[in-house]
């Protein structure tokens, strides 16, 4: 489903680059000046699903003659894809390490900008039946704890939130990516994980969360940027501009991100 584009993009100027690589502006460098049309692709975090498909949604009248389609999958999973070959338009990742791999690649045509933040809580079942209060109770015998492999921004986030508790905890199964945690918890195959505040919420009246210390939670960071080999580069330039625009800032707010 990928990408055609007729579009015309005006440089606004730069911000300065940092001297870390896992480091993001929070600047969008280009801007649409005409209008957009054609396959604009994105990939983006699975975190992201629920708020991505109502910007998509709201992109997509914003500008009639573009059909946004989206890939979403771990963020370590993407980057992957995309530095094989796989054809994307933005690259939404939920940490600054993975983004970073496709930076210092060359495979972005810009600075990414940084468009949310994030927070972890620790997700069960509904009514809590194991009665889990805290991060140590992951480590209590009989708990099935679930996780994702260290590459996945969520299983090196609950990795960071694990060694600052002082809790060591064997995971029971890898998942590939966030959603496999709560589908996992939601369907009682496990019995608690490590997830972001905007998976809990999402999940609804199937799942509850407990809550992290803020002296041991992580704030994850999510950039995004639009691909050195993009087909329709005017196009993921404008859904961008619309994620860090106030009307995609209002949309991510009401799924629980926070503002960068």
């Amino acid at each position: 489903m990928i990408i055609s584009a007729v579009a015309v993009l005006g440089f606004l100027g730069t911000s300065c680059a940092s001297d870390d690589a896992d480091s993001a502006d929070t600047t969008s460098t280009v801007t649409v000046t005409e209008a957009v049309e054609g396959d604009v692709t994105v990939f983006a975090a699975a975190s992201l699903t629920a708020a991505y498909t109502e910007i998509g949604d709201a992109f997509m009248t914003e500008y009639p003659d573009a059909e946004v389609t989206f890939n979403f999958a771990s963020s370590s999973e993407l980057v992957t894809q995309i530095k094989e070959g796989a054809p994307a338009d933005v690259y939404a990742s939920a940490d600054e390490a993975n983004m970073a791999k496709l930076t210092d690649a060359g495979g972005n045509a810009g600075d990414p900008s940084v468009f949310a933040t994030n927070s972890l809580q620790i997700i069960v079942e509904p009514e809590n039946p194991k009665g889990i209060t805290g991060v140590a109770d992951l480590a209590n015998s009989g708990v099935l704890y679930v996780t994702c492999a260290p590459e996945v921004p969520i299983g090196k986030y609950s990795t960071q939130v694990l060694d600052a508790a002082g809790v060591t905890v064997t995971p029971v199964s890898l998942e590939e990516n966030v959603k496999g945690i709560v589908t996992k918890v939601t369907l009682g195959e496990a019995d608690a994980g490590i997830v972001y505040i905007t998976d809990v919420t999402a999940a609804g009246d199937q799942a509850e969360g407990i809550d992290i210390p803020a002296d041991v939670n992580v704030t994850a960071t999510y950039p995004l940027v639009v691909t050195a080999e993009a087909p329709n580069a005017g196009g993921g330039q404008a859904f961008v501009d619309f994620v860090l625009s106030e009307q995609g800032q209002k949309i991510l707010g009401s799924y629980g991100f926070t503002a960068p």
